[in-house]
């Protein structure tokens, strides 16, 4: 009888235990069932429940029939029974998924399984995309843009360059006033009651503003009574209802590197304004305040704190709404920027002190252009070349009888705290028929083209640099303003 070779009775033994390593740890792991559900009824999102006869850690791998690239789900923790929710679908489509089942250094995949998505909600299905306007899907890159609609009932939704609605979240109850991505790659949302803005018709217009409206009372204009952390499947996180605490944020909210909520929220000042009343005058204004996600407020800090109304001249003009307050942002230090559209400027006010460190615009701290100096402007913030960027609304432009139209515009500059001069990077003008005298957004994207809102006339635009349009979003309703959402926060969320 002839005697195996050492060699060869080494290798069978390595074989052997790689063989019984991989049926102990994944060939034994088998899936038991799989249900599919549809949450909501919703056309975008795919529920998966996987059971497994022992525990192991799984992940879901998923394309549209015909796509070249599976998408990937994050790996569960080692247990026996799944859920995954699969984003980003598209309406009435052939979807194919695999289950990957991983343990150690090992994985092993399923069979291809299949599913069709449901039809689109009769609501949703709108004429997004006109064809006789600029629509290159290619103009916002690989990201989605998200827009709230703040009628009833309320939603978030995040649309793809071919005007797909992607992803949305809807409330039951209250209209969206606006939402924004979170440091932790959440939702962040202002919620409240639809038709409850308190606001009515000056009179009396300020000298060089047309149609100008004041907000009166505490909720104002664009207030919110609620707040929510929404995650990427659609699941709210928690909810805080701000009037129970008598307190109403509008306009803007941001979340923190504490994850706590940083927003704009109205205040007031008692002071003898008119001198033949016995009573003192309410003045209204606005603050910053700083709260953590069960609704403790951490800090407060109110304009009025740093203004001297006895040397404001306006200040009988526009004591229902003296600073308007229409965005928070961080400066790369920290400190807060906040846009103050009523003296139309940009203020930076350190988080510390409160105390006010510059002021860029008209009559502000910065040698700038003139042809640079902006009007009623929104959305102002850091973009990701390290330039503050904001939407020119031009609403309080000085008349010029060479320009018959007033137009809005995306600004961009870099700031030099040393020699205090803005210079003007970006000058991107939209077409007249897009001016919008309220509201409005700008948000440089990763292919260095412009996303712009034009919320008075209902679209959203992706420009170049130099305004040219590329594409355009027909919405149905008033949009306050368009958020781009990176294409990276699908990899990094965590189930």
């Amino acid at each position: 009888m002839r005697k195996v070779p050492l060699l060869l009775l080494l290798i069978l033994l390595i074989f052997g235990i790689g063989y019984g390593t991989y049926y102990y740890f994944i060939g034994s792991v088998e899936i038991s069932k799989i249900v599919l559900q549809s949450p909501d009824n919703s056309a975008l999102k795919e529920r998966v429940n996987i059971s497994l006869n022992r525990p192991a850690k799984v992940q879901i791998e998923y394309r549209k029939k015909g796509s070249e690239v599976f998408n990937k789900t994050p790996i569960s923790t080692k247990k026996e029974n799944h859920q995954f929710n699969l984003l980003l679908l598209e309406p009435n489509s052939l979807y194919e998924y695999k289950v990957v089942i991983h343990n150690y250094i090992l994985s092993n995949s399923s069979n291809n399984y299949f599913f069709r998505t449901r039809e689109q909600s009769p609501w949703m299905v709108h004429d997004w995309i006109k064809n006789d306007r600029p629509h290159d899907p290619s103009a916002i890159g690989k990201g989605l843009m998200m827009l709230c609609y703040r009628g009833f009932p309320g939603y978030i939704a995040m649309v793809d360059g071919k005007g797909t609605i992607r992803w949305y979240w809807q409330d039951k109850k209250m209209g969206v006033r606006l939402a924004t991505i979170t440091p932790r790659n959440t939702i962040l949302a202002l919620l409240a009651p639809a038709g409850k803005d308190q606001f009515q018709e000056k009179k009396k217009q300020p000298k060089g503003v047309q149609n100008y409206y004041i907000r009166t009372g505490k909720i104002g204009f664009v207030g919110g009574t609620e707040i929510a952390e929404i995650n990427l499947e659609g699941e709210v996180l928690w909810r805080i209802n701000l009037e129970e605490k008598d307190i109403i944020f509008h306009h803007d909210l941001k979340m923190n590197e504490n994850n706590e909520v940083v927003s704009i929220f109205r205040d007031y000042k008692l002071y003898d304004l008119d001198k033949s009343k016995p009573e003192l005058d309410t003045l209204w204004g606005d603050g910053v305040m700083t709260m953590d996600t069960t609704g403790k407020v951490l800090e407060k800090w109110s304009a009025w704190d740093v203004w001297d109304v006895e040397k404001d001249e306006r200040l009988e003009e526009f004591a229902n709404d003296r600073f308007h307050f229409n965005n928070v942002a961080f400066d790369t230090d920290g400190n807060y920027l906040l846009s103050t559209p009523i003296e139309n400027q940009i203020w930076k006010i350190d988080k510390n002190s409160g105390e006010i460190i510059w002021k860029l615009g008209k009559g502000g701290d910065f040698k700038m252009d003139s042809e640079s100096h902006f009007y009623f402007q929104h959305a102002a913030h850091i973009n990701h070349n390290g330039n503050l960027i904001l939407f020119d609304n031009g609403d309080f432009t000085p008349n010029d009888t060479t320009k018959t139209n007033k137009s809005s515009r995306t600004l961009s500059f870099r700031i030099d705290t040393t020699e205090m001069v803005a210079k003007t990077i970006i000058d991107a003008e939209i077409p007249p028929g897009f001016y919008t005298s309220r509201m409005g957004s700008s948000y440089l994207l990763p292919n260095d083209n412009i996303l712009q809102t034009s919320s008075k006339t209902g679209n959203v635009l992706v420009t170049d640099k130099e305004g040219n349009v590329l594409w355009v979003l027909n919405t149905y309703f008033i949009p306050y303003r368009a958020e781009y959402v990176p294409n990276s926060i699908w990899e990094n969320y965590k189930l």
